[in-house]
């Protein structure tokens, strides 16, 4: 078991390590220019990815804002169970985040997905419409890359397809954007 983690340990290191860092600063100049002019951020991914949408659009939009004394608007899509059920039932799966887009999507604002297969066809669909519709689009996408690296204005890929250690890194990277602004709330100035 010790030699089990010991190599999981170090292949997580090797998906951090994989994190260009100026893809990273590239997407913290998006996110600061969306504060700037008032721009939505509208983040959405499945399973764990969900859940990592929503700790993002939940540090970003209250532990970032409150440093800076000037709120993001960011929402994730992931968190409104009874309209992605209706969207679902009523449509299809892959509608439940494209629906949501056609209601709150401006074109200036911002689409954040986050897939380990960069090919969940509901994120597919709804960074299609968001670009289609003049958003800015982004994918945090693992090492097979998929549609969403295809589709996306700026993507990170995480050089590893476990969908653990991919999960884990979307997380640090959303980390890295929140963080970016609570440890350096005079650079959003």
């Amino acid at each position: 078991m010790n030699q089990w983690i010991n190599d999981y340990v170090k292949d997580q290191k090797a998906a951090l390590d994989s994190v260009p860092a100026e893809a990273v600063a590239r997407l913290i100049e998006i996110l600061r220019d969306a504060l700037k002019n008032d721009r939505q951020i509208l983040v959405f991914g499945n399973g764990g990815s969900a859940m990592n949408a929503s700790h993002f659009a939940t540090d970003l939009g209250k532990g970032s804002s409150d440093k800076l004394g000037k709120r993001f608007r960011v929402l994730s899509l992931n968190d409104n169970v009874s309209w992605m059920t209706a969207l679902a039932n009523d449509y299809s799966y892959e509608d439940v985040f494209a629906g949501q887009l056609q209601n709150y999507g401006k074109p200036g604002d911002i689409a954040l997905s986050i897939s380990v297969s960069g090919n969940s066809p509901n994120c597919v669909k709804a960074l299609e419409w968001a670009k289609k519709n003049g958003l800015k689009t982004i994918a945090l996408v693992g090492g097979k890359r998929g549609k969403m690296a295809e589709i996306a204005d700026h993507f990170i890929v995480i050089g590893d397809t476990h969908y653990g250690r991919v999960e884990d890194v979307q997380m640090n990277i959303c980390h890295l954007l929140c963080y970016a602004f609570m440890e350096n709330p005079q650079w959003a100035k």
